[in-house]
């Protein structure tokens, strides 16, 4: 799954980074990054490529009462055409959600180790998102995103058994044409990403506590040998 995540970069970086031409929302930089915090979304938008903001957690149009669904953080690729809560999502409603790197938490005997996960050079890259909006009987209009995962891979696979979709630059048109609808012609965006491009290491457990978003929590802790020890 994903939980966390970051966004460390400045606004304009991630706007030239993306070929965003229209800007609905400011970002600043993150390092913790959690579930019902508002987020920035890269929609097509008329052919336009627009960067708003979110809120993370999926709660589709067709909800009746708010109070009575769960938002969903993450998707599986794998059901995403067979659960109603997604299929008319990933028809239609796709984006494509900035991220300079990701937290998963590693069991280490009775404890979790968080581990930090990032391309080489902490690049920028893209999450696979769909986004939905749902609007109150008083005409509130709740604008929301989920983040897709799939299998993790080899990198990822000894800290946990999921990992976040990462979009490929190359494929990032395709996943944000309106005229694509056809599953088939999107699993090439859900492949393994290369188990070669992912950096990853133990950070402090600071990183558990939403209420922490400093850039400390990106330092790597000193005892990296937790990563690949079993521990009984």
């Amino acid at each position: 799954m994903c939980g966390r995540y970051t966004l460390s970069r400045a606004q304009a970086e991630i706007e030239e980074r993306f070929g965003v031409e229209d800007c609905l929302g400011s970002s600043s930089p993150r390092f913790n990054i959690a579930p019902s915090q508002p987020v920035p979304v890269i929609l097509n938008c008329a052919g336009r490529r627009v960067m708003d903001t979110y809120k993370w957690g999926l709660v589709p149009f067709w909800v009746k009462d708010i109070k009575g669904v769960s938002p969903m953080i993450n998707a599986r690729c794998e059901t995403l055409s067979q659960k109603p809560f997604f299929k008319q999502c990933l028809a239609r409603r796709r984006c494509l959600i900035p991220a300079d790197g990701f937290y998963e938490w590693k069991k280490v005997g009775k404890s979790k180790l968080p581990v930090y996960i990032h391309l080489p050079e902490r690049q920028l890259f893209a999450f696979a998102g769909l986004f939905d909006e749902w609007r109150s009987p008083e005409g509130e209009l709740l604008r929301t995103c989920v983040i897709i995962t799939h299998g993790a891979n080899a990198a990822v696979s000894p800290v946990h058994d999921r990992m976040p979709v990462i979009v490929r630059p190359e494929l990032e048109k395709l996943w944000l044409d309106g005229a694509v609808q056809e599953i088939k012609a999107l699993q090439a965006v859900f492949a393994p990403f290369p188990e070669g491009d992912i950096c990853l290491y133990p950070v402090s457990p600071a990183v558990n506590s939403p209420a922490v978003d400093l850039p400390g929590l990106l330092e790597p802790i000193l005892d990296r040998s937790a990563l690949t020890n079993q521990v009984d």
